[in-house]
């Protein structure tokens, strides 16, 4: 039976451009601003459990949202069709929470980067809608962007101890925690920028 079109497919590209635009603009931001309060929470960000409880909990909502039965009302309203797997969705409605449980109390090490890593890798399907068929001038840049957080999305799922080091590695120093905190507004300025003119509209 035809559902019609996915929420994700209605998104603007322009809004969706904006959200990324603004997000990055505050992010780093205040990495920028509040430098030396920002560098002490990354220090222990890697190892934060009870954020990571956070993240994780809210990510596997979001999946579990997805996979939900046609016709349960609100529950429903971001319910992806599966096609002919969508028999297993019952089953994954009660696997989904048992696995968000099972994280959170067994995976002690790294909650909060594999959570994160799911974050991004569920963040970046309706950024890839909106973007998806716009004959938009640079319309490239939300894919390209949709494609390097799916990339480090599953690096932090899959080895959460990367991030760790990655992050040891920008606390060395204050040039390389400015250069990524001035790389990460530029890209923001860039969203915001094409979401006000190019992407306008679309």
């Amino acid at each position: 039976m035809d559902i019609g079109p996915h929420p994700y497919q209605k998104l603007p590209l322009s809004t969706t451009g904006m959200v990324v635009g603004i997000f990055l603009l505050v992010l780093y931001g205040l990495m920028i601003f509040k430098a030396d309060r920002a560098k002490e929470i990354a220090k222990g960000l890697s190892r934060n459990h009870q954020l990571g409880t956070y993240v994780m909990g809210f990510g596997m909502v979001w999946f579990w949202l997805l996979v939900a039965p046609a016709g349960k009302g609100i529950f429903s309203s971001i319910a992806m069709d599966l096609g002919e797997f969508n028999r297993v969705k019952p089953i994954l409605m009660l696997l989904v929470p048992a696995f968000c449980v099972g994280m959170i109390v067994l995976v002690k090490e790294f909650l909060f980067v594999r959570a994160a890593g799911l974050f991004l890798l569920m963040a970046a399907a309706p950024l890839l809608y909106s973007s998806d068929f716009e004959p938009a001038a640079f319309q490239f840049v939300m894919p390209l962007f949709c494609y390097v957080i799916i990339i480090k999305g599953l690096y932090m799922v899959g080895m959460p101890y990367l991030f760790r080091d990655a992050m040891d590695w920008v606390l060395r120093g204050d040039g390389r925690w400015k250069m990524v905190s001035f790389a990460g507004v530029g890209v923001g300025v860039l969203f915001v920028v094409l979401s006000l003119t190019a992407w306008r509209g679309y």
